[in-house]
């Protein structure tokens, strides 16, 4: 059961960062705007760079996905990205104010971290 909520929580967390990462490939001044930011010719650059690193991390979600369905070791991307999440979310509410993130980041990486934890024990038993 544990197992099946992994599964559900990594394919809801890979349609949600392929969707960011789509908008800031194509819009990047939305992107930006979450950010309290203009687009400007500096600032552009910075939502480019921001898709890459959110394509990057949907690349490793889907892998971590793929991992868990074929039951192969995946405990380490999975906590990869519960971290990463964590920092993400806490980073960008002391940073910049931004409650939202730290509800949908934290949050996903605790979830994500818990549920690795849950599953690698009941595995061994």
């Amino acid at each position: 059961m544990t197992r099946k909520l992994l599964v559900a929580l990594l394919i809801i967390a890979l349609l949600w960062e392929l969707a960011l990462t789509g908008m800031a490939f194509f819009s990047r001044a939305a992107t930006l705007q979450q950010l309290d930011l203009t687009l400007s010719p500096e600032t552009d650059f910075l939502g480019y760079l921001v898709a890459w690193f959110l394509l990057f991390v949907s690349l490793i979600n889907g892998l971590a996905l793929w991992r868990v369905i074929k039951n192969d070791d995946y405990s380490i991307l999975c906590y990869l990205l519960g971290i990463w999440w964590i920092g993400i979310g806490v980073g960008i509410y002391l940073v910049f104010k931004k409650p939202n993130n730290l509800f949908t980041d934290s949050l996903k990486g605790v979830l994500l971290i818990g549920l690795t934890w849950h599953s690698r024990r009941a595995k061994k038993e």
